[in-house]
């Protein structure tokens, strides 16, 4: 398994619990409007979670560039090297 299917395979799960749909399969390109429930409150408890989820830290500025899925995986891959 590639890191990032890795990662992807982490997110899902991490999407799934958080946002209580067990159906869910992230993409790229993925966003904020695709996933029902993801407000403003739960944008920040995904941070949270991924932080802890994945041993990482999200600077303010590594948040304003998220802007989909992917940015977030990238980032996360990021991360971890």
């Amino acid at each position: 398994m590639r890191p990032a299917d890795a990662v992807y395979q982490e997110l899902t799960e991490l999407f799934r619990d958080l946002f209580m749909d067990d159906d869910l399969v992230l993409r790229p390109d993925m966003t904020a409007d695709d996933i029902k429930n993801w407000d403003s409150i739960n944008h920040i408890n995904l941070l949270v979670a991924v932080e802890s989820r994945f041993g990482i830290r999200i600077s303010t500025m590594g948040v304003e560039k998220l802007k989909c899925v992917g940015d977030l995986a990238d980032l996360i891959t990021a991360g971890r090297v």
